[in-house]
């Protein structure tokens, strides 16, 4: 799996969510609606999830390891801090 494309848009409203961002994986397949967040400890990435009858969130789409979330995390992050601010989005391949 090759992550081809990322595209961020920056939230300029207050808040802990900084951005959203979308992942092409293998020009063939994309993710929308990842979260950057701000929180104690720094910027992390929330996949995108839906709320349960039980009123739970659960990730609808998400790695299924360790090492390929902390891979996209890495990614997406990155293409957080080379977004231009006034940009409504940014295309990185990688």
């Amino acid at each position: 799996m090759n992550i081809t494309d990322v595209r961020v848009r920056k939230i300029e409203k207050e808040g802990k969510m900084k951005a959203v961002a979308s992942v092409t994986l293998d020009n063939e397949f994309v993710i929308h609606d990842i979260k950057v967040i701000e929180g104690d400890k720094g910027l992390f990435i929330a996949m995108p999830s839906r709320r349960s009858a039980d009123g739970e969130y659960r990730d609808i789409a998400h790695p299924i390891n360790t090492e390929t979330r902390k891979h996209l995390q890495e990614i997406v992050l990155d293409a957080y801090e080379n977004a231009d601010s006034g940009s409504d989005a940014m295309g990185e391949t990688y």
